[in-house]
């Protein structure tokens, strides 16, 4: 069904973000009836969006929280998550933050180098805790997607090189105050590709038997996130195809016996129910080129400047025969443009534009650049 904002927030001051409550808890009914027959347990990640109200959904549903700050945490903790089903990931924890999560007794620390792991075990005991760690696993998988959000390739920043893997299994027993309780990979985000998610399951299958061998029996295997959505088509598929997700996993990673295997989604779970609004400011005409001026820009929605990405874009005023804009925000930047050459009807100042499947790294990468007041939140 096409995206309609309901008539009641038609006034509202632009721009500002909204969110379709009731989307989100289909989606959250979707991905739960698709992980329960495999056991799999699901962590969110906050990164994708953070706001309260659609923790608080998120938390109810069952699922836990999957963060890479201490703030992260802090934010998880305080929507309700059990600490038991929290995971801190990233490659450059803070000492003020490890700390943190060691105190909440968090169930899981994604440790990414043999220096971090040291760092756990002085922080831990410090404490008199043990920090129960999974090694994030740098598995050298081509994630087939935009370059500046692959993470699992050897020219990335994040993860354990496989060559180095030897000498940080041996550092673990200098290290009493670490428990070894998994291994962990993330190869990228946005991935609409899902046959690589089972060239990771066979990478992690070799690892768990190297593991083995050696006399490591790990109780988990957190297989990361990066289930990409449809931007072009949001209304034709609004719930990605989490059963094709998960099946990819369940014909293909090896489980041990009593294994439990944990995933991080974050936009396949709320990028479809968020929207951007705004107004047209001008339509201007050059010799070459029609530009749409919104109210909204890179300062609300930054993905199209940062990465090339593509959103939906529709005139929600306009029934007029339809001609090329480039649509483009206020900020004095030339990268402050959401599409090119992008077919909307006949469009004028004062139209309401939505700019969709903006819920997830949307909001919560907004900034105050050019002094931008923050765009409000409307849940409905």
């Amino acid at each position: 069904m096409p995206f309609q904002l309901p008539q009641e927030l038609a006034s509202t001051p632009t721009p500002f973000y909204f969110y379709d409550l009731a989307l989100l808890d289909r989606t959250l009914a979707a991905l739960a009836a698709a992980a329960r027959p495999g056991g799999y347990q699901v962590h969110y990640a906050l990164k994708a969006n953070s706001n309260l109200p659609i923790l608080e959904r998120i938390r109810a549903a069952g699922l836990g929280a999957d963060c890479v700050s201490g703030g992260e945490v802090q934010r998880a903790l305080d929507a309700g998550f059990a600490p038991g089903h929290v995971v801190f990931a990233g490659v450059g924890k803070s000492d003020a933050s490890v700390n943190l999560a060691l105190a909440a007794d968090i169930f899981c620390f994604n440790a990414e180098s043999v220096q971090e792991l040291e760092v756990l075990g002085e922080l831990a005991g410090a404490q008199g805790r043990r920090a129960r760690v999974a090694l994030r696993i740098n598995p050298n998988v081509d994630a087939l997607t935009h370059p500046h959000i692959t993470t699992g390739l050897e020219a990335n920043k994040f993860g354990i090189s496989l060559q180095d893997l030897p000498a940080v299994i041996d550092k673990l027993a200098t290290l009493p105050h670490v428990e070894l309780v998994g291994l962990h990979a993330h190869i990228g985000s946005q991935i609409t590709e899902l046959p690589v998610f089972g060239e990771l399951s066979r990478r992690l299958n070799e690892l768990q038997t190297w593991l083995e061998d050696r006399g490591h029996r790990l109780p988990h295997l957190n297989v990361g996130g990066g289930l990409g959505i449809n931007y072009q088509q949001p209304d034709t598929e609004p719930i990605p195809d989490f059963a094709a997700y998960f099946g990819t996993f369940d014909r293909h990673l090896v489980r041990r016996p009593g294994q439990q295997v944990h995933v991080e989604l974050g936009r396949a779970v709320v990028a479809q129910c968020g929207t951007l609004l705004s107004r047209v400011l001008y339509v201007k005409e050059s010799q070459q080129t029609r530009f749409a001026i919104l109210d909204a820009g890179m300062t609300e929605l930054i993905r199209p400047a940062l990465y090339g990405s593509h959103h939906h874009i529709q005139n929600l005023s306009s029934q007029l025969p339809a001609q090329p804009y480039d649509v483009v925000g206020p900020i004095c930047e030339s990268s402050d443009t959401f599409g090119r050459a992008v077919l909307l009807p006949e469009t004028r100042r004062g139209d309401l534009v939505a700019i969709r499947s903006a819920g997830a790294y949307g909001e919560v990468m907004s900034s105050a650049y050019n002094l931008r007041d923050k765009a409000e939140a409307v849940y409905r």
